[in-house]
C-alpha cells in the first residue's frame, strides 16, 4: 500500500486551517477526570488526589499516588484537562472525614442526623468498608421496564440527603476547584478548562453528561454547577445552561458520556420522559451536545455486534456493568451505541426536520483517581483502590459485579484547533473537529469534498488542499448536481511512541427514502501485501505480543496512511454520514501486564491484547 516519509506526514498533518488563513494544530486532551472531590472516588480511596494533583500529572509532573503512595507520572502529557468532578456532593465526603458536629449551629435532631451520617461514613472508612458505604448512593433497577426511569417508583436514592444541607460545603469545593484551574491554564502551554460532571442515573440508566466551559473564574463563580439532586431529565440541564449562560454571559458545552450502559436511553427514537422527539428537541439538544464520548474506561460505545454483524471490529472492550445495586441482566440497545444513534438521527431528521444525533465524537478516560491515564503499561484504574495488581476487583462492592479487569485503559480527545487556548479549543468542540482515540496519540485528519486534486494524499499541503477543496471531520458536504460521488481525503500517522497501524477504514451510514437505516465498512489502505476478498474483507494482520513478558515488535503494519477514496455505492438522493476509523497492530491490553505481575496465566477477566483504534468525527452528505 502507499507509504510516505513519517517525518513528512508528522509536519504536514501538524498543520491544518480552521477557516481561511488560519493554522490549526492538534492537541490531545481529557474532558472526563475526577477528583477527591467526586464522592465515589472519595469512597474508593482516593483521600488527596486533588484538581492541583491532576493538573500537575497531566502537565507530566511525577506525583503522590492517593492509593498505593507510589511516585507516578504520565508517559506523554497532555495538552489540556478539564477536571469533571460530580456535581453532586460535590466535596462533601471529603470535607465531612472526621467532622466534629456544632450542635447549636442546625439544631439538634439535623445534628444528631449528621453525627450518625457522618460517624456511619468515618467507621465505614477506617474499616476500608468504603465501597460499601458508596452503595447506598447507586439506584435499584426499574419496576416498569421501558418507561420513564426518572418516574419511575424504585427511582428513588436516599443516600444523598443523609448529610443534611451541602450547598456551603459544595461552594468551597468548586472555589477550590476553579481555583486550580486558574493558577495551572497556560494559553499556548497548557489548558485547564473549567467543568464538572452531570450524574443522572435514573433506575440505573446512564444519562450522565459532563459540561464544560471556556471561560474563566470570574463568571464560573457566579453559580454552582447543577446536578442530577436537582433534576435527573437532560431538557432540565439544558434549560439550566441557558439559563445561566445568560445570566452571566457564559458558555456551555454538554458531553454525553457512557452511552453502552444507558439501557437505550441515551440516543433513543423517543425522550426519557417518552415523548416523541421533535424538530425543537432535536436543535436544542445539538446546541448543547456537539461532541459525545465514544471511548472510555468503563468500556466503548461505538457500535455492538448485534448492530454492526458485519462488523469484525465491532465488540471492542465491551462493558457488561450497569451501575446499580440490583442484579444487572445487561440487554444491549441500539440507543446505547453511536453508531446506531447516528443511523437513528438521519431516519429521525427525515422524519421531523432535525437530526437530534448529528455529534462528533471524543474520548477521555473517567479515571476517579485524579491521574488520566490512558496507557495501557501506565494504567492507574478506574478508582484509587484499583491501581494495583492485587486490588482490582472488586471496584465499586456492589452486586454489579464490575472488576478492575474490566477496566480499559482508554481514552483521548483529541482537537484540531487554532491554538493551544481555552477559546480554541472551545471552538474546536462546538464546531465538532475532534476524534477519539482508545488511548495512543494516533494523528488522524479527514476531509471531504467533490474534485480534490489529483495526487492530493502525497501532497504536503494535504491538509490545505482538504480545507479549500472540501470540509473536515464534523462538517457537512451539500450536495454537488455536477459530481457523481464525494472524495474523501484521509491521513493517519501512528504515536511516534506506540505500535504501527493494521489498517484504515470508512464507516458510511445511510437511510433510503422509506427510512430504512443501513451501514456498511470499507477498508480503504492497509499494511502489507494482504487483498481483500470478493466482499472487502481483509485477513488479519497478525500478532507478535509475547503473551510471557507482554512485549510486541512493529514487525507488521506500517506507520501511516494517506489515502484518497470515493464511495462507490453512492446515492445522491440518501442522507449519509461518513466516518473514519484507524485500527493499530495487536499490542497488550492492562490487564496482561497485571496477570503477568501476578504470576497468572491468564487474566481473571477481559483479552490479553488488544487493537487500539481511533474514530473521527463525521462528515454529514444531505441530498
Amino acid at each position: 500500500m502507499r507509504t510516505l516519509a513519517l517525518s513528512l506526514l508528522l509536519s504536514a498533518a501538524g498543520l491544518a486551517q480552521a477557516s481561511e488563513g488560519t493554522e490549526t494544530q492538534l492537541y490531545f486532551g481529557d474532558t472526563h477526570l475526577h477528583t477527591t472531590y467526586s464522592f465515589d472516588a472519595f469512597l474508593n480511596k482516593n483521600f488527596t488526589a486533588d484538581p492541583d494533583t491532576a493538573y500537575r500529572w497531566a502537565k507530566g509532573e511525577p506525583v503522590i499516588h492517593p492509593y498505593n503512595r507510589t511516585r507516578v507520572q504520565i508517559g506523554t502529557p497532555l495538552d489540556f484537562l478539564v477536571v469533571s468532578d460530580h456535581a453532586e456532593m460535590l466535596g462533601v465526603m471529603r470535607a465531612i472525614r472526621g467532622e466534629t458536629i456544632q450542635w447549636e449551629e442546625i439544631g439538634l435532631y439535623a445534628s444528631f442526623k449528621r453525627w450518625l451520617a457522618v460517624r456511619q461514613l468515618n467507621e465505614a472508612l477506617d474499616k476500608g468498608l468504603g465501597r460499601a458505604f458508596f452503595a447506598r448512593f447507586l439506584p435499584k433497577s426499574a419496576e416498569v421496564k421501558g418507561g420513564d426511569p426518572v418516574a419511575d417508583i424504585n427511582n428513588n436514592i436516599g443516600g444523598i440527603a443523609i448529610f443534611g444541607d451541602t450547598t456551603n460545603t459544595s461552594k468551597d469545593a468548586w472555589q477550590d476547584i476553579i481555583g486550580a484551574a486558574e493558577r495551572h491554564n497556560e494559553p499556548g502551554v497548557f489548558t485547564s478548562l473549567l467543568g464538572w460532571e452531570w450524574s443522572s442515573i435514573p433506575t440505573g440508566a446512564n444519562l450522565h453528561r459532563i459540561v464544560v466551559t471556556p471561560e474563566g473564574g470570574d463568571k464560573a463563580s457566579q453559580y454552582l454547577p447543577f446536578g442530577s439532586d436537582q433534576s435527573q431529565y437532560p431538557e432540565d440541564l439544558w434549560q439550566w445552561l441557558a439559563d445561566t449562560a445568560e445570566r452571566t454571559d457564559s458558555r456551555f458545552i454538554a458531553i454525553p458520556h457512557n452511552s453502552n450502559i444507558s439501557k437505550g436511553y441515551m440516543f433513543a427514537e423517543t425522550t426519557v420522559r417518552g415523548q416523541p422527539i421533535t424538530a425543537d428537541y432535536a436543535r436544542t439538544r445539538m446546541q448543547w451536545e456537539p461532541i459525545s464520548e465514544v471511548t472510555q474506561i468503563k468500556g466503548d460505545s461505538e457500535t455492538h455486534a448485534q448492530f454492526s454483524p458485519d462488523d469484525e471490529f465491532a465488540d471492542f472492550e465491551t462493558y457488561d456493568y450497569y451501575i446499580q445495586t440490583t442484579k444487572n441482566n445487561t440487554e444491549i440497545s441500539p440507543g446505547d451505541y453511536i453508531r446506531p444513534a447516528l443511523k437513528l438521527g438521519l431516519a429521525l431528521e427525515q422524519k421531523v426536520g432535525a437530526n437530534p444525533y448529528k455529534f462528533g465524537f471524543i474520548g477521555s478516560t473517567d479515571a476517579h483517581s485524579g491521574l488520566a491515564s490512558p496507557e495501557e503499561n501506565n494504567f492507574q484504574g478506574k478508582m484509587a483502590a484499583d491501581s494495583t495488581p492485587e486490588t482490582k476487583a472488586p471496584v465499586l462492592g456492589n452486586p454489579t459485579g464490575a472488576s478492575g479487569w474490566d477496566m480499559s485503559a482508554s481514552g483521548l480527545a483529541a482537537v484540531w484547533a487554532t491554538e493551544n487556548s481555552r477559546e480554541a479549543i472551545y471552538a474546536a468542540f462546538k464546531r465538532k473537529e475532534t476524534y477519539a482515540t482508545s488511548g495512543p496519540r494516533l494523528r488522524v485528519q479527514l476531509f471531504a469534498g467533490w474534485d480534490f486534486p489529483d495526487n492530493a494524499e502525497s501532497s504536503e499541503d494535504f491538509a490545505r488542499i482538504g480545507y479549500d477543496y472540501g470540509v473536515p471531520m464534523g462538517g457537512d458536504l451539500t450536495a454537488n448536481a455536477s459530481a457523481s460521488a464525494p472524495e474523501f481525503l484521509v491521513r493517519a500517522v501512528k504515536d511516534p511512541m506506540d505500535a504501527n497501524l493494521d489498517r484504515l477504514q470508512i464507516v458510511k451510514g445511510w437511510v433510503d427514502a422509506a427510512g430504512q437505516q443501513y451501514e456498511k465498512v470499507y477498508n480503504i489502505d492497509w499494511s502489507g501485501d494482504r487483498e481483500l476478498d470478493a466482499e472487502g474483507n481483509l485477513p488479519a494482520v497478525g500478532n507478535t505480543v509475547d503473551l510471557k513478558s507482554a512485549r510486541y515488535t512493529n514487525s507488521i503494519g506500517q506507520a501511516e496512511f494517506a489515502v484518497k477514496w470515493s464511495d462507490p455505492d453512492f446515492d445522491p438522493a440518501q442522507s449519509a454520514f461518513y466516518y473514519a476509523r484507524v485500527l493499530q497492530i495487536p499490542t497488550p491490553r492492562n490487564g496482561l501486564y497485571d496477570s503477568l505481575a501476578l504470576g497468572l496465566d491468564n487474566p481473571p477477566r477481559g483479552p490479553k491484547t488488544l487493537q487500539e483504534r481511533a474514530y473521527t468525527s463525521p462528515v454529514w452528505y444531505t441530498p
